[in-house]
């Protein structure tokens, strides 16, 4: 069975608006190695189709963007995509699949088919996810930022406190810093 690691970009105050980070090759390159080292992506639609409105232009070359991001695009492109959504069904991006039904369920199978582990970056799904205690890492890349406005990681609530391992802490030259945590089990 995989973990399921869930990554985000986020302000020092908890904002996950993908407009207030920081956007530079080695932002770039650090999702990069998360998306390497996993064997699949998982998002909700929401995110779905953000990315799909914008990546797949990139992967085939029809946007100009830094090197960094094409590669990003390009394996992102190749790479298996799982949806979970109850509005809808149809996704057409390549190799992009949806997760119906029982979400603990769909979400488990997920994991356990996916021995090189999920990576997670939907911040609402995290959310319902993390409920169902099927979260078992959690990368976050922290901003040099204060955004002072929403969405912002977990707003909905949990119904109790996750203990948290540090696992390693990485700052990055834009002065951004890669969390790496591990749910504390026991």
């Amino acid at each position: 069975m995989g973990l399921l690691t869930f990554s985000i970009n986020l302000t020092l105050d908890g904002c996950v608006d993908h407009r207030e980070g920081i956007v530079d090759d080695e932002t770039h390159a650090f999702f990069t190695g998360l998306m390497d080292a996993s064997g699949a992506m998982l998002w909700g639609r929401v995110t779905y189709e953000l990315m799909e409105a914008y990546w797949p232009a990139v992967a085939r070359g029809d946007t100009e963007v830094p090197a960094a991001m094409r590669e990003w695009a390009v394996k992102l492109e190749a790479k298996p995509k799982y949806v979970v959504s109850s509005t809808r069904t149809d996704f057409p991006w390549a190799n992009s699949q949806h997760i119906a039904g029982d979400l603990r369920t769909g979400v488990q199978k997920l994991k356990d088919a996916t021995p090189s582990g999920v990576l997670l970056g939907s911040g609402k799904l995290a959310n319902a996810l993390d409920r169902l205690d099927l979260i078992d890492e959690y990368r976050f890349l922290v901003h040099p930022r204060i955004a002072g406005h929403g969405p912002t990681l977990y707003q909905g609530g949990l119904p109790g406190t996750r203990r948290l391992e540090l696992i390693s802490a990485t700052a990055l030259r834009d002065g951004a810093v890669a969390m790496h945590y591990r749910r504390a089990r026991g």
